[in-house]
Order: C-alpha cells, then structure tokens, then sequence
C-alpha cells in the first residue's frame, strides 16, 4: 500500500501537533503517511510538547514506507517566518498552499495512495492569492474536477452531504436546485458503492423546511425542488426515501433505515454529525479522481501548541482515507 500525504494546515494552528501523535499511536500499523510541512517546526513542536517523535526528511514518497515505523517522514515545505500558536501569520500563507498543491500532485500521478489535509484558515490565505471558498473546491480545481466535488461527513454513527455548502444561509435557499439536489445523490450513490462497498446504498433525503414542510403550509420547496429530484433518482433505481422531517431524521431508530443523509444545506448536515460524533467525523471529497479526507474540525488557535489537541479525528481520516484508497485499488484492479 502507497503512504498517504498529509498536508501542512495552518501552521499556527493545531495540525502539526496532531500530525506527530497520529504519526505516535500509527507507526507500528500499517497507515504509513508522508507529511508535507517544515521539519524545523515539526521538531520545535515535537519538543515543546514533549511528544517524542523524531523527524526524518525524505526525498520523495517512496521513502516514507522504509522510514515511517523509526521517524516521522518529512518532504519538506518551508515557512517563511517562525509559527507562532494561535497567531496565524500570512507569511506563511504561500507555504499553506504549497503544501496542498504538492500533496494533491503526489496523489495524482500515484505516488501516495491519497491526500489527508490539516486543517487550514481560508481568511488568513487569501492575500496569497487563495480564492476558494474552502479546501474542497481548491482540491477539485487541483484536480480537473472543478464543478464535481461534493463534500460527505462520515462517521461511524452517520453519513451526511450537504448540498450546498460554504455559502449563507440565505445564499444556501437562493442557489438550491433540483438538479444540485441529484448531483449531489448520484455522486454519493455511486462513491457508497465504490468507496464504502455498500452494493445497495439507501439514501434518504432531508427536507428543507419545517416538518419537510408540512403538506405545502409550511414551504412548498419539498414539492417544487426536492420533489421531482425524487422521482428522478427512483427512474435511476436509486434506493432514496424522503422527503424526511429534518428534526427527526437523525435519531438512532431513523438513522438505521438508510446509509447517507443528503441535507439542503451546510449546518442541517454537520449539526448533526458534529454532535453525535466530532471525535469521529471525517470529511471526504466526493467527486475526485483522487481519494481525500480531513478531520472535521478547525485550527483551533485557542489550544494550539498546548500539547491538549485529541488526534481522534485526524486518525480517522487516516484511517478513512487508507480503506477508502484500498477499495479503488481493489475496484480498478477488478475492471483490467
């Protein structure tokens, strides 16, 4: 199995700190990974928060398999200025981005089995020229995928796709379509089936308003845009129920009945998922032709370099990413 590349985040955030102790309870498992960040601020780290973890800088990815069980492998990208945690630096900013660029080309060409990034601050990238609303998108441009990527919150508990995403709440009502609504299920069916191995994934699909409207009295969104979507996925085939009472959908007895809930827009998705289980929660790219995952969390500033970051979430990506990288080998492997 190829490593996996894991991206810098930002540097004065918690992902460095998270990368070492991932690299601490993995390296005797066989998630080998290759981070792409500053070996000289891995180390300043790995000391002042006594996490003892020794850094190996690689030439390339290949490399990392041979190192990853006696030191972290590093392919270095270097910082402009020292980070500071908590104190998000735009000098750094191009080093954030290169760390990305470099990781998502690796994945690529196959040289990593796939791509698990840190958490990054968009606000504190956009003087580098970032104009992305978020890692999803700049992946999907990355890639040739721009206009395909659909974003999945998975956990052990609950599968969720938003269908729209990082925009307000009143951007988010304005935008939705039918024919976003079944981009957004198609492009989770099929990755159910690919990825995740479920030969008959059951989708279910959350209505938009109040009580899934209510007949009309409430919002006529489920008859007029969620609706002929519906129809349109059952002509597929498509296992797909709804549309559901959103206040209801998400309890343990409804959440048996289906395999990934596609939500009308960003928090009645990750609200949820968040609650039920952060620890757990990864966030996966749907729509690439790379595999890509990220702990579902922020940089959190306000504990960064205290040595108190939960790696739980990093590891699940990595974790995620491995069996997902795994199940595309396997799928291509069957189809030459």
């Amino acid at each position: 199995m190829l490593p996996l590349a894991l991206t810098m985040g930002d540097p004065a955030g918690i992902g460095g700190e998270l990368s070492l102790r991932a690299w601490h309870i993995l390296r005797d498992t066989e998630h080998c990974f290759v981070v792409l960040d500053d070996p000289d601020r891995l180390a300043a780290m790995a000391g002042a928060i006594r996490c003892d973890v020794p850094i190996r800088v690689v030439a390339d990815a290949a490399a990392a398999a041979e190192t990853f069980r006696n030191a972290l492998p590093v392919l270095p990208v270097r910082l402009a200025v020292p980070a500071v945690p908590g104190r998000p630096d735009k000098a750094n900013a191009r080093a954030v981005i290169e760390s990305i660029e470099r990781a998502t080309a690796l994945a690529v060409r196959g040289a990593v089995a796939g791509v698990v990034t840190n958490p990054i601050n968009k606000a504190a990238l956009y003087d580098a020229g970032f104009a992305y609303p978020g890692h999803t998108e700049f992946l999907a441009a990355l890639t040739g995928a721009g206009g395909k990527q659909i974003m999945m919150l998975a956990s052990p508990l609950l599968r969720v796709v938003p269908v729209t995403v990082h925009a307000s709440l009143r951007a988010s009502l304005a935008m939705l379509s039918t024919e976003m609504i079944l981009v957004a299920a198609r492009t989770a069916h099929a990755a159910l089936r690919c990825d995740f191995g479920i030969a008959r994934p059951r989708l279910a699909m959350a209505g938009l308003n109040p009580h899934a409207g209510e007949q009309g009295a409430l919002g006529d969104e489920e008859g007029k845009i969620i609706a002929p979507a519906l129809a349109a996925l059952r002509a597929d085939g498509i296992d797909v129920s709804g549309p559901w009472s959103p206040d209801t959908m998400f309890t343990a007895a409804a959440r048996a009945r289906y395999d990934v809930a596609i939500c009308m827009y960003h928090d009645q998705a990750l609200i949820p998922l968040k609650t039920l289980d952060m620890d757990h929660g990864v966030n996966v790219t749907l729509g690439l032709p790379i595999v890509r995952t990220s702990p579902d969390h922020g940089t959190a500033y306000d504990i960064a370099g205290q040595g108190v970051a939960d790696p739980a979430s990093l590891i699940a990506a990595i974790e995620l990413a491995a069996t997902l990288a795994e199940r595309r080998a396997a799928a291509l492997g069957s189809t030459t």
